[in-house]
């Protein structure tokens, strides 16, 4: 048996080890989690979405538990961890109205009646990133189960005790032996396992776009559906005409939440040449306010990051000789700890093109509408992003150009249980959440019974 240690992001100290499993491990998961899809999809709707809700009610009564888990496991403040954990509670909650309205069709056709059902694939395969351990592993769980799967989740090693606590709680609610499994390894054994198993009929995969293809061409040789959602290097976009104090002031939460490890980050901000120099007066008070310390502390913003490869890996970002404009704080002393820092590049910089994944944003001019839409799509990526102004017609003209799945105006807000959620180009493929959501989770059965007997068969 081989361990891994599971390390406090906030000092250096160790949580626990956790067993890691092999791959042929995974193979007696799948088979055990086939029987229990078997037996949660014969249930009665209405009992599948009676089990969800006990779950979501399992979840909320350990809300302040699974919060405190994910402080010392990924760093997260505290305020923002029992966010995510009431999050899994709420998406459970609104998935289990899911399995009484998964409704089929009837089509008019001639000589008979035709209907389709929306079938479950069978067991599902998620592998969940270490920026949003909770919430990911929510989105994929929730409509999963609502449409009668059985999952099988791979949490990122350095983050995987919220995952196995919310199993345990599953069980705890009743659910059937086998229908929820976390598989806690390396991603190259167990992920891998996962991926390439014949019985695995969906892969969910959030995180890096380079894992991802990876992941996209090992499902292709069992034609195995994908849902991926991958990387991002969105845009914040200040016009001239926009409430520059709000714009500014609300900028250090579009991408120094999770200390800016979040693929919705509005890691690029591109401001009207006109107000530029403004916006960086408002702006640099904004970035030294913004609380960076223990993550136990109600007052915290931005925890650190995750661990010390990514911290320097963050860091080669920002060489010594980097167009720094300001910086926030951090402390000193054990942990891996990374300043808001803002940085001028030029167009073309590494900064503005590649995902950092951290406390640190390009702040770019624009001249006009059609150069702020220019260079907000010269990405790679497109998974999000937001609009400042006050004319209604321009945030149309620019949500409508700019090729991104999420966009808000006036908002950082990118993420709602209720709404889709996915990426444009490279960003992935796919959509999350929103109330079709189960449909992602089921293939469609077509049935034609003929009624007309003189029809000859074809």
């Amino acid at each position: 048996m081989s361990v891994f240690e599971v390390v406090n992001p906030a000092d250096e100290s160790v949580v626990t080890t956790v067993e890691e499993l092999e791959a042929e491990e995974v193979d007696a998961a799948v088979a055990k989690a086939q029987a229990a899809q078997r037996t949660w999809a014969a249930l009665a709707p209405a009992d599948r979405a009676g089990a969800l809700r006990d779950f979501a009610a399992h979840v909320d009564a350990h809300v302040e538990e699974l919060a405190a888990l994910e402080v010392a496991n990924a760093g997260h403040p505290i305020g923002q961890a029992r966010w995510e954990a009431g999050n899994v509670r709420d998406v459970l909650t609104y998935y289990s109205a899911a399995p009484e309205r998964l409704l089929g069709k009837q089509i008019p056709v001639a000589g008979g009646l035709d209907i389709t059902f929306e079938e479950p694939m069978g067991v599902v395969g998620i592998i969940t990133p270490w920026n949003f351990p909770m919430p990911i592993l929510g989105w994929g769980l929730g409509p999963a189960l609502a449409a009668g799967n059985a999952v099988l989740v791979k949490p990122a090693e350095w983050t995987p005790l919220t995952a196995m606590r919310i199993a345990e709680l599953g069980a705890e609610a009743g659910l059937p032996a086998g229908l929820f499994q976390v598989l806690p390894g390396k991603g190259s054994v167990v992920g891998e396992a996962l991926v390439d198993h014949p019985d695995v009929r969906k892969i969910v995969f959030t995180g890096s776009t380079e894992t991802g293809t990876r992941v996209m061409a090992r499902a292709a040789a069992h034609v195995k559906r994908v849902t991926l959602e991958l990387g991002g290097k969105s845009a914040n976009i200040v016009f001239a005409d926009s409430d520059l104090e709000q714009a500014a002031a609300s900028a250090p939460y579009g991408i120094f939440d999770n200390a800016g490890q979040d693929c919705c980050a509005r890691s690029r901000i591109l401001v009207q040449r006109s107000v530029y120099d403004r916006f960086m007066e408002l702006f640099e008070p904004a970035v030294s306010g913004v609380a960076v310390g223990d993550p136990n502390d109600e007052g915290t913003e931005m925890g650190p990051l995750v661990s010390e490869a990514h911290r320097e890996k963050v860091a080669s970002y920002v060489p010594d000789d980097a167009p720094v404009a300001f910086r926030g704080t951090a402390p000193d002393g054990p942990g891996w700890w990374f300043p808001p820092t803002v940085l001028t590049p030029s167009r073309d910089d590494a900064v503005v093109r590649e995902e950092v994944f951290g406390p640190v944003v390009a702040v770019l001019p624009f001249d006009d509408e059609a150069d702020a839409i220019t260079l907000a799509n010269d990405s790679a990526y497109g998974l999000s992003g937001s609009i400042w102004t006050r004319d209604l017609s321009r945030a149309v003209r620019v949500s409508r150009a700019v090729e991104a799945g999420n966009l808000s105006v006036n908002s950082h807000s990118s993420v709602r249980y209720s709404t889709p959620f996915g990426g444009f180009k490279q960003s992935g493929i796919g959509r999350e959440l929103g109330p079709d959501a189960p449909l992602q989770f089921t293939e469609t059965k077509n049935v034609f019974l003929a009624i007309d007997s003189t029809e000859s068969p074809s």
